[in-house]
């Protein structure tokens, strides 16, 4: 049975903490984690009652086709996904969380940086560097394990953000990159935790641990920046802020329509098959509910630094589906 786990992010925050990552040099998995990440010797043993990827997250492998194949195409499956899983991580920490980061370090954003929040940037660049050694390691394992061979250079999320990234205003380019990563963090806080409620291999479990207890940190820490940077923004920054933060958090729930497909032919699913599950994963109302489910958070930094008292803001939202009235 997983040892339940608290959300550290939940935790109440100190004042005396603010802008910082608060003891960084005594709980930074890159200082303190005392694991390998290796495969288990017993990895058989471990997966017949463990996974490598957490079932509820891939609701797909109920379908009666996968069912009917057996549990090895079921373990392929979800090791492809945590490959998958991986390789994104390991792009998203170095290109695009901390070029986010890259924004606060070195004063791209036209606003005064406390000399604290700098320092915690500079910690929280040197976090995201592990996760990507510990991710790639990690998935270099799985794919020589299974022979998975044909991985996505570039993931379907990288490639919307770049473009998003690419098409921002020159003056308003350093705060889009901010804000992606601000999205991200806030985000991956609450899948980390989520996925770290079920029985992983082990050595998949200890990573995505040490990773959670890193990212709660980051998470807050963003928050607080962007609580900070709202503050300071004039009316046309809030409005472009306010409309790139719509795209960038429905960018980071949609479907990789192509990569979910070439999975599911290399576990030898049939096309009707196929058409099936991702008719399931890509639709606009697939799409929304994953971002209903899964941004709470972020929409709850958002409230919290006062975004929403703006009524165009609310507004906003509120016809995206993404708040209530």
């Amino acid at each position: 049975m997983t040892t339940p786990i608290v959300a550290p992010l939940e935790q109440p925050v100190s004042w005396a903490h603010r802008y910082t990552l608060g003891d960084w040099n005594t709980r930074a998995s890159v200082r303190t984690s005392e694991h390998d990440y290796l495969l288990p010797p017993d990895l058989e043993q471990q997966l017949e009652t463990r996974h490598w990827f957490p079932p509820g997250f891939l609701a797909y492998l109920t379908h009666p086709a996968i069912q009917a194949a057996g549990q090895t195409v079921i373990h392929r499956l979800s090791a492809n996904h945590l490959v998958y899983f991986l390789d994104y991580t390991t792009l998203l920490e170095h290109r695009i969380v901390n070029r986010s980061v890259e924004t606060i370090i070195h004063d791209e954003l036209n606003v005064h940086i406390p000399a604290r929040m700098k320092t915690a940037a500079l910690q929280l660049y040197t976090d995201e560097g592990y996760h990507a050694l510990f991710s790639n390691s990690l998935a270099e394992q799985v794919a020589s394990f299974y022979g998975i061979s044909r991985r996505p250079v570039m993931p379907h999320r990288i490639m919307r953000l770049n473009a998003l990234l690419d098409g921002a205003p020159e003056r308003y380019r350093a705060l889009a990159w901010f804000l992606v990563g601000f999205v991200s963090e806030t985000i991956i806080a609450k899948e980390l935790l989520d996925v770290c409620r079920n029985d992983l291999v082990s050595s998949v479990q200890a990573m995505l641990r040490d990773h959670l207890a890193d990212e709660a940190r980051h998470s807050r820490y963003f928050s607080e920046v962007f609580h900070y940077l709202w503050l300071t923004l004039n009316s046309p920054q809030r409005t472009f802020v306010a409309k790139a933060l719509l795209d960038i958090i429905r960018m980071f729930f949609e479907a990789d329509e192509r990569w979910m497909r070439e999975s599911l032919l290399s576990a030898g699913l049939g096309e009707t098959t196929i058409t099936e599950i991702l008719g399931g994963l890509t639709s606009p109302q697939a799409t929304h509910q994953r971002v209903r489910s899964g941004a709470g958070a972020t929409l709850q930094a958002l409230k919290k630094a006062g975004f929403f008292d703006l009524p165009s803001n609310q507004q906003l939202f509120m016809k995206a589906g993404l708040i209530d009235g």
